[in-house]
């Protein structure tokens, strides 16, 4: 019997008693094959231990069914719901998904993209770190497979389909809310203007104050990155400041972290000393003591309707199109009534 690294087509076909095309077939998943006939085959290629090229032979069909996965941040519990709904989704289409992680950084988005590329995968489902890097966006260009954009905007990518998230209404929601209760000194931490989802919650976060005839806290917004180091400076600095917050928005989960680091070192407890509100639901919101009031929104279905819509283009060759996934305001115990100062 051939070893394991010298095993071939031939070897399974004379083992089998086969013809080679018929291993060929079965290898290829021809729909003219009798499960008899698979069988046979497939117990040949256990007994000899053949390994088929499957990239090979995908190359030849034009088609290595992969689809490539670039999230920005794979240690962020968003992108790894995200993840998880887009393989369950593909999957059931039989296609494999390549998982890359940029880690936050632009550059290696350019390599990410590039790596995706030369691997000839038939998609990407793309969450870049930086919307407006020119590098990224010469990556871009060079594609000529479908794409999917997971919350972002590209511009030059106009044949793109996209899955956002309404920001809008959540942000909304939540600053409406701690108004109600009275608050108005109300920082926003908020990751980087490069990425859609921080444009639209600090465009909605000052709306909801002019609508209510009140001027925006511009002292008490805090711009830097997503990570829970930036979160935990951010807090810091604002209750350093002469007029801290009463209320406070930590733009991502990653960020509310860093929130929480910073309050407990000034011995400041949640939901008594100041209100808060956390944009998307993870284990810490719901298990943190008390439960903190989030944004929600199902990521989970985010990356399974990334998937559909790629592979609406790969195999109905559909146009382009944009779903939204809504957001909806989980009130809990965190945001109370603000105090008298």
């Amino acid at each position: 019997m051939a070893r394991r690294r010298d095993a071939t087509m031939e070897d399974v076909a004379n083992h089998a008693g086969v013809a080679l095309s018929s291993v060929s077939r079965v290898l290829n998943d021809h729909p003219d094959v009798s499960d008899r006939m698979k069988q046979r085959v497939m117990g040949a290629i256990a007994d000899v231990g053949y390994e088929p090229n499957l990239l090979a032979s995908s190359l030849r069909r034009g088609s290595t069914k992969t689809i490539g996965f670039l999230a920005s941040d794979i240690s962020n519990p968003l992108f790894a719901e995200i993840a998880l709904g887009a393989e369950r989704r593909l999957d059931e289409a039989e296609y494999t998904m390549v998982l890359t992680n940029s880690e936050g950084s632009g550059e290696r988005d350019e390599e990410m993209i590039r790596l995706l590329r030369w691997r000839r995968t038939d998609g990407l489902i793309l969450s870049v770190s930086d919307e407006r890097r020119a590098g990224t966006l010469v990556e871009l260009a060079r594609l000529d497979v479908p794409v999917v954009l997971i919350d972002r905007d590209v511009k030059g990518l106009d044949d793109a389909s996209v899955v956002t998230s309404d920001h809008a209404r959540g942000m909304r929601s939540a600053v409406d809310h701690l108004i109600e209760l009275g608050h108005t000194d109300i920082a926003l931490i908020s990751g980087p203007r490069q990425l859609r989802p921080a444009r639209e919650r600090l465009r909605v976060f000052r709306r909801a104050f002019r609508d209510q005839q009140l001027e925006p806290p511009e002292h008490l917004l805090r711009i830097g990155s997503f990570s829970a180091q930036s979160g935990e400076q951010a807090t810091l600095d604002l209750l350093a400041s002469d007029r801290p917050p009463t209320a406070m928005i930590a733009g991502g989960n990653l960020l509310l972290t860093g929130v929480l680091r910073a309050l407990r070192r000034r011995k400041l407890t949640v939901g008594r000393d100041i209100a808060l509100v956390s944009c998307d639901e993870v284990p810490l919101t719901e298990l943190h003591s008390p439960p903190i009031t989030v944004i929600a929104r199902d990521a989970v279905h985010m990356g399974d309707l990334a998937a559909e819509l790629l592979l609406e283009r790969l195999v109905g060759d559909a146009e382009p199109r944009r779903a939204v996934v809504p957001t909806s305001l989980i009130v809990r115990d965190s945001t109370k009534k603000a105090r008298r100062r």
